[in-house]
């Protein structure tokens, strides 16, 4: 089958499509094969080296995290799936393959079934975000309805999902975006989008903020009513260290707490979010769909930044 691999750190363009042994799903394991994987901001600090503390410097390395495809072969003990489900969920950690492939072999609790009603190219655009966004903002903000909440980034991939969890749990929304993503923000159900350069020193407070950047965070944290919540996705990467112990820190002094949340979504999440797509409280946002070939110039398109939700890649081209 065909991968996409690196065997050094560096730009898109140490990303290479390959031929690898396709591989063999172990018990309790699926084999599916992939329709479509989006590119997601882990992808880039991966590839780029920025996660190398935890990736470590063994090459090759796969890349790809979430895809939506159908399961050609089950493992001794992966129940609650039939051959040829179409379905959805991530790679785990470690993974000798990653979702930019042709097959990938994952334990059948990472998937699931795939929305019903939408194309493997749309349903992929909201796993990663949907998933990490209902966890964010209902399982650990514990955000309640009419609660005012701030999403940073919201014009990227899971930011532009995020933007609708919140919607959809009932709070008014504050998104923060740059000047022309802000009728597609807007159309996410945002109540207010503002210029993502504003100094956080003059935004009003807010219940819970959800972030997708990793930077700034004592300054947004400033921002937060007094018993406020913000949720972070990442950290500065520019400064790990100094962004995780802020972290921490928070968690010992006020009642302003900052939490990192690491997404691992299991079927049952999964499911959450299937049903959300299902009864169109969730939106597909893909920006563009591009042959697994093409992933470097996906991985350019990315860093280059203003993409406006998903690009997916699928195994045609």
């Amino acid at each position: 089958m065909r991968a996409a691999l690196f065997t050094e750190y560096g730009p898109p363009e140490v990303l290479k499509v390959v031929d690898v042994p396709r591989p063999h799903h172990g018990p309790a394991e699926v084999l599916v094969r992939v329709e479509a994987a989006s590119v997601n901001g882990g992808d880039l600090a991966k590839r780029e080296g920025k996660l190398r503390l935890a990736s470590g410097r063994r090459f090759p390395k796969s890349i790809g995290i979430d895809f939506v495809g159908v399961v050609v072969e089950l493992g001794d003990g992966a129940t609650g799936l039939t051959v040829g489900d179409r379905v959805w969920g991530t790679v785990a950690e470690g993974s000798a393959t990653g979702s930019a492939a042709e097959y990938v072999a994952v334990p059948a609790g990472r998937v699931s079934a795939a929305p019903s009603g939408l194309g493997p190219t749309e349903a992929v655009t909201l796993l990663a975000g949907g998933t990490t966004a209902l966890t964010a903002l209902r399982d650990t903000a514990r955000l309640r309805h009419g609660e005012r909440v701030l999403v940073r980034g919201g014009a990227g991939g899971v930011g532009s999902v995020a933007v609708q969890v919140a919607k959809m749990l009932g709070a008014h929304v504050t998104a923060l975006a740059s000047e022309s993503s802000t009728d597609f923000v807007r159309g996410l159900g945002a109540d207010e989008v503002i210029d993502y350069r504003t100094d956080p020193r003059e935004l009003e407070p807010y219940d819970v903020i959800f972030d997708t950047r990793g930077s700034q965070l004592r300054q947004f944290r400033s921002r937060l009513t007094r018993k406020g919540r913000m949720v972070t996705i990442t950290v500065d990467f520019d400064r790990p260290l100094r962004s995780l112990a802020y972290v921490a820190a928070s968690a010992m002094h006020g009642t302003r707490r900052v939490r990192v949340l690491l997404g691992n979504p299991d079927r049952t999440l999964l499911d959450e979010v299937a049903r959300a797509a299902e009864a169109g409280l969730l939106r597909p946002v893909v920006v563009d769909t591009l042959p697994l070939t093409d992933i470097s110039r996906a991985h350019r398109l990315l860093e280059a930044g203003g993409v406006h939700g998903k690009l997916v890649l699928t195994g045609r081209g």
